[in-house]
């Protein structure tokens, strides 16, 4: 609820990294693994901005921020098929309206 989040190995109860702050103090609504990219996740708070984390590229701050303008996001789902190398990884925002909205993200953010 503070946009603190933390990442926990399954063996302790204490978080591995833990980032403070991340969203700028907005709730954290869901948060998603790369199904393409194991060190990549995304985060949608309640403001409805999306944050790219990219561990490999950076492990103290989003690597990029997108704000979804106009309308409420609700939940996100993530799109793609690990399994074949294009690379192609879309984010599905479910707005408070009903509305479904489909965005890619980067090459860079989605390649195995």
């Amino acid at each position: 609820s503070d946009g603190s989040i933390r990442l926990h190995q399954v063996t302790s109860e204490y978080p591995l990294m833990q980032w403070n702050d991340s969203t700028n103090g907005q709730p954290v609504i869901a948060l998603k693994w790369a199904i393409t990219r194991p060190a990549v996740f995304f985060v949608l708070d309640a403001s409805s901005n999306i944050y790219i984390w990219d561990l490999l590229e950076n492990d103290l701050l989003p690597v990029a921020k997108q704000a979804v303008p106009s309308e409420n996001v609700v939940t996100m789902a993530l799109l793609g098929e690990p399994e074949k190398p294009n690379g192609l990884l879309g984010i599905a925002l479910a707005k408070a309206s009903g509305q479904i909205d489909i965005q890619y993200v980067k090459k860079k953010w989605a390649l195995p």
